[in-house]
C-alpha cells in the first residue's frame, strides 16, 4: 500500500469524512487557502464555487462563514469575498498557543508512556520518512505531520483542543507554506518528531516536553524574511 493510500485509509476512517455538505465545501476551501492554490487577495465568486461543489447557496454560505471565523476569509454583504492577507500578530498568538497545549499534552501523555499513542505516531513518522526524499510530496509531507500532531491530541482524548490550534491557526500555517524545506529542514522535522515520541514512550516528562518546545521553536522575527519576500500576501 502506498503512503498516499495509507493515509486517505486513515481519512476514511474518521468522522470528518461523514461532513455535510457544508463541512466538506468548509475543508477542502480550508486547504486550498491554507496551501496557497488561494492565495491573499483571491476573490471567491459564490456562483463559480456553488458550481464546482454542486450545491445551492445555503451550505456554500455556511462554509464560507466557517471560514471567516478562522480568519481566512472577509465577507463583505451583497458584494464580494475575498481570502485575507497574513496577519502578523495573529502568527504570534497561534503559536503561542500551539506551544502551550502540545507541551502540555506530551506532558500528560508521558506520565503513562501512552503505549498505543506512541505506536500511532512511530507509524505516521514512517509514513513521513518514507516520502522525506520526493519533493513532488512536500504537502503530503505536510499533511502527515499535521495528522502526527493530532494523534498526540487523539491519545488524551483531547482532538476538540486540536480543533482549536487549527482554526487558530491558518495565518500561522500559510506562511509554514512558504518555508522552503531544505534537506536540513526535513531532517530537522523528522528528528523533532522522534524526540518527542522518545520522551513519551520512556516516560520523561521533561524530555518529552523539551523535545516539543525545540520541535515548535521559532526565532522572534522569523516571519520577516517571508514577508520581506511576499510582501503582497501580508498586511
Amino acid at each position: 500500500m502506498s503512503v498516499k493510500a495509507a493515509l486517505d485509509l486513515v481519512r476514511h476512517s474518521e468522522p470528518r469524512l461523514r461532513m455535510s455538505a457544508s463541512g466538506r465545501i468548509y475543508d477542502d476551501l480550508r486547504q486550498r487557502i491554507l496551501s496557497l492554490e488561494l492565495p491573499p487577495g483571491t476573490n471567491l465568486l459564490r456562483t463559480e464555487l456553488a458550481t464546482k461543489y454542486q450545491v445551492s447557496q445555503t451550505p456554500l454560505r455556511d462554509a464560507l462563514q466557517r471560514l471567516e471565523q478562522d480568519g481566512l476569509v472577509q465577507i463583505f454583504p451583497q458584494s464580494r469575498t475575498l481570502v485575507t492577507r497574513i496577519d502578523i500578530p495573529l502568527i504570534h498568538e497561534a503559536h503561542f498557543l500551539r506551544t502551550a497545549l502540545e507541551t502540555e499534552v506530551v506532558r500528560q501523555l508521558a506520565r503513562t508512556g501512552a503505549a498505543e499513542t506512541v505506536a500511532r505516531g512511530r507509524s505516521v513518522l514512517e509514513m513521513q520518512r518514507s516520502v522525506a526524499g520526493d519533493r513532488s510530496q512536500l504537502r503530503l509531507f505536510q499533511e502527515l505531520d499535521e495528522y502526527l500532531h493530532r494523534v498526540l491530541f487523539d491519545g488524551l482524548d483531547r482532538s476538540s483542543l486540536h480543533g482549536l490550534i487549527r482554526s487558530r491557526s491558518g495565518h500561522l500555517d500559510r506562511v509554514r507554506r512558504l518555508q522552503v524545506h531544505s534537506k536540513a529542514k526535513i531532517q530537522s522535522i523528522l528528528e523533532g518528531h522522534a524526540a518527542i515520541l522518545d520522551g513519551i514512550e520512556a516516560r520523561d516528562e521533561v524530555a518529552a516536553m523539551a523535545a516539543m518546545r525545540g520541535h515548535l521553536r521559532k526565532s522572534p522575527d522569523w516571519v520577516e524574511e517571508f514577508r520581506a519576500l511576499n510582501a503582497e500576501y501580508f498586511d
